[in-house]
């Protein structure tokens, strides 16, 4: 029923990787080692928060989150990218488009809103340290975990029910993967409904930006009143603002793109813009989050220690 109401189209190319035909197992090899890198220290950051009941505490709840939301949004896109690099031809379904744009931008909305759920929790700790037990209660701490999740997604998905019910006058993607925006500049018509759609979107998530930035500005101005709060900021807060910055600039890298991705541009610079926020922050991040925090930092360790004890055993 929606199919007669877009149009006869059922078919998108893709045409980000056009004319790149001679290094294409080289890209692939290297693709396919990037995300392989993406799931184990994800993963490993993952299973290490779950299995520690020690790092069951909210911020360390809000660090596996974004870790399962980088594993989330990289789905959406390594495992097809992979298989456009085995053909010659790039195609994908209207359907399988409108999907991949939904995974991909949901994951990084999710990644917003959850550093601003860190922003939160650091801004209870330090400026609030004896409210903090009541208002980062396990039921709170859930219920907006949850919230971080359902929200953005249920935002981004309203915008691509509607950019699936526009009647397509083109087929040519110009990316390497589908995008709700990329849609509506090959529609007929592409309607208010979808630039309100947007514009709620970009209010919304600045407002999480003020937030967080509002959230920060207060922690700076308690920690320089003591010499704890300095130590508990640069062990916990750090690693916090070293992620925002990478998405910041990953998410900025993008809307470049979307400004600047015009055939005026080589391709490799319109890739790399494109992609930035899909390799930089999902690698970085929890490089960054297992290295600075401690308390994952000696898990980590144990672990390392332990596997290695028992291989000299065994041997």
């Amino acid at each position: 029923m929606i199919m007669d109401n877009t149009s006869d189209i059922t078919m998108l190319t893709l045409s980000g990787l056009s004319g790149e035909t001679t290094n294409r197992m080289v890209i692939f090899s290297l693709t396919l080692l990037c995300y392989l890198l993406i799931l184990m220290v994800n993963i490993s950051l993952v299973l290490t928060i779950i299995l520690d009941h020690n790092l069951h505490q909210p911020m360390y709840i809000f660090v596996c989150n974004l870790c399962l939301n980088a594993l989330y949004g990289t789905a959406g896109f390594y495992p097809r990218f992979l298989l456009d690099l085995l053909f010659s031809w790039h195609v994908i379904s209207i359907g399988g488009c409108v999907v991949q744009g939904l995974v991909i931008y949901s994951s990084v909305c999710i990644e917003y809103s959850i550093l601003a759920l860190m922003a939160y929790d650091r801004y209870a700790a330090i400026c609030r340290p004896l409210d903090y037990h009541s208002l980062m209660k396990k039921h709170n701490v859930s219920l907006l975990t949850c919230f971080s999740w359902v929200i953005p997604f249920l935002i981004i998905l309203a915008s691509t029910i509607k950019t699936y019910t526009l009647k397509l006058c083109g087929t040519h993607i110009d990316k390497l993967y589908c995008a709700s925006w990329l849609v509506v500049k090959i529609a007929c018509s592409p309607g208010l409904t979808n630039a309100a759609l947007s514009y709620i979107t970009i209010i919304i998530y600045f407002f999480h930006f003020v937030y967080i930035f509002m959230s920060y500005f207060y922690l700076v101005r308690t920690c320089v009143k003591s010499i704890e709060s300095k130590r508990k900021f640069m062990q916990t807060c750090l690693p916090h603002l070293v992620t925002l910055l990478n998405v910041m600039v990953a998410v900025l890298f993008d809307v470049m793109f979307m400004r600047f991705g015009s055939a005026d541009v080589s391709p490799m610079i319109k890739n790399a813009l494109s992609l930035e926020f899909l390799i930089i922050p999902p690698i970085v991040n929890p490089l960054i989050y297992g290295i600075i925090l401690t308390k994952i930092r000696n898990r980590i360790r144990f672990i390392l220690d332990f596997q290695i004890y028992k291989c000299n055993c065994i041997a």
